[in-house]
């Protein structure tokens, strides 16, 4: 696939996938026009090198992580930065529920009483 078809499929931009190699996270071969070629893969390991990046984690842990995702085998250290992630993540959740069920909250209230959200 080319650079361009990965880009569009897995949403994100072209530079960032250029990013992606120079980290390391990515790879690619080239034609002999010089033109990088992903495999079939390619998407959703954007895809979910994206994920990592949402949770919080820089290139050098995603870099640690995806060979894990690879080969389903990780180092101790690997296994505690994943586990933080974990907990980061359920902490953000919870706090993502509680705001919505006051927003829910805010429009019932508006809706049966008048605005009185949070008085």
């Amino acid at each position: 696939m080319r650079i361009g078809e990965v880009a569009a499929k897995a949403g994100v931009s072209v530079r960032a996938l250029r990013y992606y190699e120079q980290q390391d996270l990515l790879h690619s071969t080239r034609n002999p026009g010089g033109q990088r070629r992903y495999s079939a893969g390619a998407v959703e390991r954007v895809r979910l090198i994206q994920q990592l990046y949402s949770v919080g984690l820089p290139s050098r842990a995603v870099r640690e992580i995806l060979p894990f995702v690879d080969s389903d085998k990780a180092p101790p250290e690997l296994l505690e930065l994943l586990e933080a992630a974990l907990d980061r993540l359920d902490r953000q959740m919870a706090d993502l529920r509680d705001v919505r069920d006051r927003l829910h909250d805010c429009i019932t209230e508006a809706r049966e009483d008048g605005p009185s959200c949070g008085s």
